[in-house]
């Protein structure tokens, strides 16, 4: 993976600049986030966050995947831009972490630094989406799509197995002190 430095650089000129460096920062995020979901797998204890951790590590790669397939479709090589957003977010729900000793404590900020990256993974699909429809890209808009509906359902999984299960755990965590 290349890697370029740079937020909205003097190479942004036209909407289609606009919509590859986009591309690109997201591309970025994959792979910063498949080399975070390992250190979240191994962090987390309860077994479903586990489990859920690790499908959503094969998703990623799936994802990257299909990134590869829309450079190519693009014509273009696989690069990524520094993503200082998603570098900024893993790096707080990594501090946040080394600062939590109860393990069901532990798993419900696990959880919200896995429900951030989702939001800003959901944010960055949805405008890709839309870009690439308004670019007339439709099968670049539909592959991108693909990866919308997961971020989505993941989201909605992590937030169910918080209310249900983590969060109870560890707010009674917090009732017993």
């Amino acid at each position: 993976m290349e890697t370029v430095m740079g937020l909205f650089t003097k190479d942004i000129q036209t909407f289609d600049d606009l919509f590859l460096h986009q591309l690109q920062d997201v591309y970025y995020a994959e792979h910063q986030i498949t080399k975070a979901l390992p250190k979240m797998i191994q962090k987390a204890t309860d077994r479903g966050l586990k489990s859920g951790f690790a499908q959503h590590l094969t998703e990623t790669e799936g994802q990257i995947a299909r990134l590869e397939q829309i450079f190519e479709l693009l014509g273009e090589k696989p690069k990524a831009v520094t993503c200082p957003a998603i570098d900024g977010i893993i790096k707080e729900a990594n501090e946040t972490a080394g600062e939590i000793a109860d393990k069901a404590v532990l798993d419900a900020a696990l959880i919200a630094a896995a429900q951030a990256v989702e939001h800003y993974e959901i944010t960055r699909y949805g405008t890709l989406v839309t870009w690439a429809e308004q670019l007339g890209r439709d099968e670049i808009a539909s592959i991108l799509g693909q990866t919308l509906s997961e971020e989505y359902a993941t989201d909605d999984k992590l937030t169910a197995m918080a209310k249900s299960k983590v969060n109870p755990k560890a707010e009674a965590v917090s009732a017993s002190s």
